[in-house]
């Protein structure tokens, strides 16, 4: 009889030879592909990087937020007021700092509320630093920028790759961590972690620095990528809305899920933008209905319960050959 040890290991190892050749394919795709599959790919992995960035906080604590434009948008910001005044790496350092940074800063009194407060909070904080950069844009009689002299697509290609294998590295460990484990109590019971010792205001705003980091670094680099700079644009709110459609899709709370979300998402966003347009929000609107009333777990929960059923068959063929 095959034991479920066994079926555990061939199914992360089945993972493991996927994100190997996904990884793969994606350093190889700027050397064979032209600068429009090669954008596609960039794209591609600012959403895992944002979306696995979003699951260090939103899906191991249980705090959804809907704000973490805000990060991205404030390394975008520094990126732009800063552009050739200090060498690119150091700028895409400084906005991860940035992010972090503040993200430290507000973490305190907005990680006092939780549910729909937290929600609702996060969305008002992000726009509300959206709407103070537009009044100073304004007062220094600013409404756009331009960028010259951005770097070639292929080097911001690979600054972004670094970022997703950086964010994905990162959920990886969280998740595997006792921090991780931590935090996933937090999820089931905050106030019976507490009373177990686990210092809950300290894991909540770490979670809350590690989430912001990577996405402002992510909009660092993308400010070099579209060189038209406008506030609402790096602000926008459908950039938090998306991160969640996409860990909810991918389902889980470990790198499994985003990377499986980001890339069903993504192609079904692909296809959509191509062939019905005017039908993509209702589309996508129908999906997210269905995967979380019907596919709560998400696409993780479906390939799990597939490795379930074909290791159930193979220990009931086993059994009938004995």
């Amino acid at each position: 009889m095959t034991h479920p040890e066994t079926n555990s290991r061939r199914s992360a190892n089945g993972w493991l030879a996927a994100m190997a050749a996904g990884t793969v394919a994606m350093l190889v795709l700027p050397f064979v592909a032209n600068d429009y599959l090669v954008g596609t790919g960039l794209t591609l992995l600012m959403w895992l990087a944002l979306t696995q960035s979003w699951c260090v906080l939103s899906k191991m604590t249980g705090y959804v937020s809907l704000g973490h434009v805000v990060f991205y948008g404030l390394g975008a910001y520094l990126m732009v007021v800063t552009w050739q005044q200090a060498p690119f790496p150091l700028v895409v350092i400084g906005a991860g700092l940035l992010a972090a940074v503040f993200a430290g800063l507000v973490g305190l009194p907005v990680l006092r509320v939780r549910g729909p407060y937290f929600v609702i909070l996060t969305f008002g904080l992000a726009e509300l630093v959206k709407y103070i950069i537009i009044a100073a844009e304004s007062a220094s009689g600013t409404a756009s920028r331009i960028l010259f002299g951005t770097p070639d697509l292929i080097v911001v290609y690979f600054s972004m790759f670094a970022l997703a294998v950086l964010a994905t590295g990162l959920l990886t460990w969280v998740s595997r961590s006792r921090f991780g484990h931590g935090l996933r109590s937090l999820r089931e019971n905050e106030e019976a972690a507490e009373t177990l010792g686990v210092p809950v205001v300290r894991f909540k705003l770490l979670a809350f620095v590690l989430s912001a980091a990577i996405p402002g670094m992510v909009g660092a680099v993308m400010a070099l990528r579209s060189t038209y700079f406008v506030v609402g644009g790096v602000f926008d709110p459908m950039i938090s809305i998306t991160m969640i459609a996409m860990a909810i899709l991918g389902g889980g709370d470990n790198a499994k899920g985003p990377v499986l979300g980001v890339v069903f998402l993504f192609a079904i966003q692909e296809l959509l933008w191509a062939n019905a347009p005017l039908l993509y929000m209702i589309i996508l609107g129908a999906i997210l209905i269905t995967f979380v009333l019907v596919l709560p777990d998400g696409l993780v929960g479906i390939a799990d319960a597939r490795a379930r059923k074909r290791s159930e068959r193979a220990s009931t063929a086993e059994g009938a050959k004995a």
